[in-house]
């Protein structure tokens, strides 16, 4: 198992990734009753092909996250991400 840590941006124009140290995902949903949150989850999960957990940071801009994924595997597969 693998833990990340992914800045999250809501409210934003396009949902789209920014490779770096700490991956910045920006979200269209709004951080309000858990739709960013759940935006998060089901965009990570159909770029990655696993549903990712939330570990910590749930009601934060930083989150870390768990996945049954080696960590290459995850970056490279963000990185490839184009939209």
């Amino acid at each position: 198992m693998t833990q990340i840590y992914v800045k999250v941006e809501p409210s934003s124009p396009e949902f789209k990734i920014e490779e770096g140290a700490i991956p910045k995902i920006y979200l269209e949903q709004e951080a309000e009753n858990s739709k960013a949150n759940q935006e998060l989850v089901r965009r990570l999960q159909k770029i990655l092909g696993e549903k990712p957990g939330i570990v910590s940071g749930h009601k934060s801009r930083r989150k870390k996250l768990k996945l049954n994924l080696p960590e290459e595997e995850i970056r490279s597969k963000l990185e490839d991400y184009n939209g």
